[in-house]
């Protein structure tokens, strides 16, 4: 079952340089886990923003329905691109490395207050 979005949430948007040019991802949280993730990449109606825009719809739709953060970041890192950047190898693999960054912060926080992870992230 989808999940349905507050009518506010709290996040952080992220800049990381790829290839490509600069990648901006927005993460949204809802209870502190990640809920949705919107990417800015390009100029609208460009190629790279399209692709960038279908991946963070994919995202979001995978988190509300009960997807595992874990397996997304999994199935995004190493993805590669023609043109890399620093450590980043793609654009995919730029939004993996700011999931692990937040799941990583995450999970620290609630093994720290010993919270259970949220079941939608289980």
């Amino acid at each position: 079952m989808k999940r349905e979005r507050p009518s506010a949430v709290e996040g952080r948007t992220y800049q990381m340089k790829t290839g490509c040019g600069s990648i901006y991802v927005t993460v949204n949280t809802v209870e502190e886990w990640p809920f949705e993730v919107f990417l800015n990449m390009g100029k609208a109606g460009g190629c790279a923003f399209a692709q960038s825009e279908s991946i963070g719809r994919l995202i979001s739709y995978a988190l509300r329905i009960g997807g595992d953060i874990r397996e997304i970041t999994k199935e995004l890192r190493g993805i590669r691109c023609h043109q890399t950047a620093d450590d980043c190898v793609s654009c995919a693999d730029a939004v993996a490395k700011v999931l692990e960054t937040i799941l990583s912060s995450q999970t620290k926080t609630n093994q720290v207050k010993k919270e259970p992870v949220p079941a939608y992230i289980a």
